[in-house]
């Protein structure tokens, strides 16, 4: 699952990624954390005529999705991630598969390789990024959550899905990243049905990320500098991972 992620791009380069995208600027985010808000690109409503750029808006929503048909969100779990191999006909994601599909920025994400039992030792974090640098787009799924007063909160969830060759050493799932050419037909939730989209939600080609070892300070949200990033040396190899809990979603990721 994806439980930690980081989006430290200018402004500059996320408008020239997602063709024009209008921002203001932010600071560098190091350590992006469930409940925390992210920002996600969905399809707008409209350009103005003669305009040949894409029609997208970027929006904060919260990361923990809540479905709309929750009464409180106290007593229902906190999804900050949906397996993308049952996101279709799942009750939480349906609706949103089908009406709010969005993409989120980021320019990387973290994960832990947990060591068997046997093997003993505690979990080893890695900072993993596009071999290339640059800008990555998450799938994602949006749902606008309204109490009995009114108010609304928008929230949001990263889609995953199993892990390619270059990640499965550490974890067993990963994001699901779309390409640069298929993002408008992600977004496209007018005449691209879920099932229309099932080809995009694949694991990445197994040289698209690396992985570099970092100290597990990450663990902690009040951590938030870019020395979270620093390469540490690790004096034992990578192993087969300890089986991991059924990836729900939750937040569960310690």
């Amino acid at each position: 699952m994806c439980g930690r992620f980081a989006l430290t791009s200018s402004v500059a380069d996320l408008s020239d990624f997602f063709s024009g995208l209008d921002l203001d600027d932010f600071p560098a985010r190091y350590n992006i954390a469930p409940t925390q808000p992210i920002l996600v690109v969905i399809a707008g409503e409209g350009r103005e005529r003669g305009s040949n750029l894409p029609d997208r808006r970027a929006v904060l929503v919260r990361w923990g999705f809540t479905p709309g048909w929750v009464k409180d969100p106290k007593d229902f779990p906190l999804l900050i991630n949906a397996r993308a191999e049952t996101a279709i006909g799942k009750a939480s994601f349906r609706a949103a598969m089908r009406h709010r599909r969005v993409l989120i920025p980021a320019s990387g994400f973290y994960e832990w390789h947990r060591r068997s039992k046997e093997s003993g030792g505690k979990p080893q974090a890695y900072w993993i990024r596009p071999r290339q640098g640059g800008v990555v787009a998450f799938a994602g799924l949006m749902e606008t959550w309204s109490s009995a007063d009114g108010s609304e909160v928008d929230t949001g969830a990263i889609l995953t899905t199993s892990a390619n060759a270059g990640i499965s050493a550490i974890h067993d799932r990963m994001p699901v990243v779309i390409k640069p050419e298929d993002l408008s037909r992600w977004l496209d939730c007018k005449t691209q049905e879920p099932r229309e989209v099932v080809d995009l939600m694949q694991p990445a080609r197994g040289d698209f990320f690396e992985a570099i070892p970092v100290s597990d300070k990450v663990k902690k949200v009040a951590n938030m500098g870019p020395d979270l990033q620093e390469p540490v040396v690790i004096e034992r190899p990578l192993e087969a991972p300890a089986k991991q809990k059924p990836d729900h979603g939750q937040l569960s990721f310690f």
